[in-house]
């Protein structure tokens, strides 16, 4: 899904400020939600990419203005009111206040089988698509060429994964694309690199 999650590549956001080594948590509460966001995952209540995918669907104001935690905690809680861990009023009650959740999912999609054989040093395509629901594909890659340079071994596919769906795994390519080519205005010459699921790319060469 295209979403405010999606920012790799948008411009207007200022430089990286990079202020050194940071401690992984800062304090007892974001201990305390990294331990549920990966004990809940140990108990099948929800997997990696329907958490990522609760992540895209939080209310972009409310992504915007919170702290990676605080997202983590949001895709959290809203998969248990799901899955029926526990209800949106029970949640409110415990917490003496509204809980604010991500909005409803939209519908996945299975992956299409048989692929195309691509290989280390083939030209690709990414496929133009857009989907409503989750997906593993930044947006700056859409339409664009590049050429793959590594592959990785097979993984859930992530449109079905993020919705509950079952679908064929996929091996990721690592694509070289042109900087000059994801951003012709604005970008100087360099490289990036990108995995990329076998079932975005279309082989050009």
């Amino acid at each position: 899904m295209d979403g405010f999650h999606d920012l790799g590549g948008r411009q207007g956001f200022g430089p990286v400020v990079r202020d050194g080594h940071t401690e992984a948590f800062h304090s007892e509460a974001e201990i305390r939600i990294a331990a549920m966001w990966v004990r809940l995952i140990r108990h099948g209540i929800y997997n990696m990419d329907e958490y990522r995918h609760a992540i895209e669907r939080m209310e972009p104001r409310h992504y915007v203005g919170a702290s990676y935690y605080e997202r983590t905690f949001t895709a959290v809680i809203s998969l248990c009111v799901e899955r029926g861990v526990f209800s949106a009023n029970e949640l409110s009650t415990a917490a003496g206040f509204a809980m604010p959740l991500s909005r409803p999912s939209r519908e996945g999609r299975i992956g299409n089988t048989p692929l195309p054989e691509i290989n280390v040093g083939d030209r690709v395509r990414v496929k133009d698509a857009f989907v409503p629901g989750h997906i593993r594909m930044p947006g700056y890659i859409r339409g664009k060429e590049g050429v793959v340079v590594n592959l990785s071994p097979a993984y859930p596919y992530p449109d079905a994964h993020g919705h509950g769906l079952e679908s064929d795994w996929q091996r990721s390519f690592d694509v070289r694309f042109s900087a000059r080519d994801l951003w012709p205005d604005g970008a100087e010459e360099a490289e990036v690199q990108v995995g990329v699921f076998h079932g975005y790319l279309v082989k050009t060469t």
